[in-house]
């Protein structure tokens, strides 16, 4: 049984992201592949600085199966006092465990955004660019539990607001607690995060299952072969950003 914690963080986040649907006019393109039976591995783009459109797509996901999506979120997370409870939640998971065994074996989602802060917190000179260089985790899970990888991606995130400089780089630079991001950025009330997001839509866009790695003769030992499929993984989502790019200047 959740405890109440728990509980009162669940109701927020559908709230809180829901009306986020509204305030950003929300969409998703092709949700059909994550509605399909069987768990999978859903590697999303990080938009700025926070990606809420993840966040808004867990809403839809839940609106449709019954639960949200467990994402791994940043390590941090699980060193707050008082943070437990809300990733309890929100069944958010901070790394590889028991936790994320019990969601893959119950046919639930995972919810990985590889780029991370690096990606997120980057100046408005760096947008609808993946940027998650070698970092393989979010493939070797793949690998362990046999979940299929979902690209992810879309047009708006990168929007919300204007980046003024490299959070990523001056949070390592000063020594941030926790590897957080040391982010400026200016959004449609001021300065984030005491800002609203400048109301741009927002759409996301769902890519097919990609298994390559899930072949019976895929050397997960191997890091050459890793690495090809990172960089199938990586293609796929950056084609989505252009796509949907491309979608909207069409439109």
């Amino acid at each position: 049984m959740k405890s109440p914690a728990a509980v009162a963080a669940r109701a927020a986040w559908l709230t809180t992201f829901r009306l986020l649907q509204r305030y950003h006019r929300y969409e998703v393109v092709n949700l059909e592949p994550l509605l399909r039976p069987g768990a999978k591995l859903l590697v999303g783009y990080h938009g700025r600085p926070l990606a809420v459109d993840q966040c808004m797509l867990t809403v839809t996901l839940h609106d449709h199966l019954g639960y949200l999506p467990h994402g791994i979120a940043h390590g941090a997370f699980g060193r707050i006092p008082g943070m437990r409870q809300v990733t309890d939640g929100l069944g958010f998971v901070t790394g590889d465990g028991p936790r994320l065994a019990e969601a893959v074996k119950k046919g639930e989602h995972v919810l990985v955004q590889p780029g991370g802060t690096r990606e997120g917190c980057r100046d408005f000179r760096h947008r609808y660019r993946v940027d998650w260089g070698e970092r393989l985790g979010y493939l070797r899970l793949a690998v362990r539990y046999g979940l299929p990888i979902v690209p992810i991606a879309g047009h708006g995130m990168d929007d919300a607001y204007v980046g003024l400089n490299d959070g990523y780089a001056w949070g390592k630079r000063v020594g941030m607690p926790g590897r957080l991001p040391l982010w400026l950025g200016v959004g449609a009330t001021g300065l984030w995060p005491l800002s609203l997001p400048f109301p741009v839509k927002m759409t996301q866009w769902v890519g097919e299952p990609l298994t390559t790695h899930l072949a019976p003769e895929f050397n997960a030992a191997d890091r050459e072969s890793l690495l090809a499929v990172h960089r199938e993984v990586t293609g796929a989502v950056q084609g989505l950003l252009d796509a949907a790019r491309d979608y909207q200047r069409t439109r």
